[in-house]
């Protein structure tokens, strides 16, 4: 369960009210908290996932603090569904100044058995949809001088052992943001890489389980964390870009 970042008595200052986000990923854990915290921040934010009960539950507790939350159901790696969501944002919102992507799958095991039908999976969604999403959006972003948000993991910067496969989707996104941002320059958008160490989302308990630790989300960071670091850096002045950004939980956990 992602802890509400509005469940405080005191309104957050409306700094964002003139920004139009979309947000991948938002069906649950850093992406359902980053969408609640942009719009709690003033933004205009489509939600986008894969899970449309999910997301209904995030629509409807938007609603419930008179927030600024649509969401849309849709398979970001499918081309049509990618096409329908830009649509669906620049008819909603207008041209897009913000997008984060938060959408990530993990399968784990020694290259020896690992499944090419997963590492096919991990690119797909890790990869190949934020790419493809961000060139369909980039025209919106470059107008409005936004903000891409690439929500990676420490996976990203060091590769532990089973995780090759995951690895190499981070680490390739973490090369397809620097590229971009060199790509962009001064006058285009900002992008920035996060690089969340673990997390207390349902996907890190699902590790925890295949790892075979004992559960104790309270040791970890939570997704409003991430959410609010996301925050942060679109929140900056504009003759600031935050290239990257290392989070890791107080409490020394092995790294995912």
């Amino acid at each position: 369960m992602v802890r509400s970042p509005i469940s405080g008595d005191t309104p957050s200052p409306r700094r964002l009210a003139d920004r139009a986000a979309v947000v991948t990923g938002a069906s649950s854990g850093i992406g359902y908290a980053v969408a609640l915290d942009l719009a709690a921040a003033g933004a205009a934010v489509l939600a986008t996932g894969r899970d449309a009960a999910a997301l209904s539950r995030l629509a409807a507790e938007a609603a419930r603090h008179e927030l600024d939350v649509r969401v849309f159901a849709t398979e970001i790696t499918d081309p049509a569904g990618r096409e329908r969501l830009v649509e669906t944002a620049r008819e909603m919102l207008g041209d897009v100044s913000v997008l984060v992507h938060s959408a990530g799958v993990y399968h784990s095991d020694p290259m020896s058995i690992a499944s090419l039908a997963d590492l096919d999976d991990q690119y797909a969604v890790n990869l190949r949809a934020p790419y493809a999403l961000t060139q369909l959006l980039l025209p919106d972003l470059t107008r409005t001088l936004g903000d891409i948000i690439f929500v990676n993991s420490t996976q990203g910067l060091a590769a532990g052992p089973a995780v090759g496969q995951y690895a190499a989707t981070k680490h390739a996104l973490r090369a397809i943001a620097d590229s971009l941002r060199a790509e962009l320059g001064p006058k285009g958008p900002r992008v920035c890489t996060i690089l969340p160490g673990r997390t207390a989302t349902a996907m890190q308990r699902r590790i925890f389980e295949t790892e075979g630790r004992d559960w104790d989300p309270d040791a970890l960071m939570q997704p409003e964390d991430v959410a609010a670091m996301v925050h942060s850096v679109v929140e900056l002045p504009r003759r600031v870009e935050v290239t990257d950004i290392v989070m890791r939980p107080t409490q020394k956990v092995a790294a995912m």
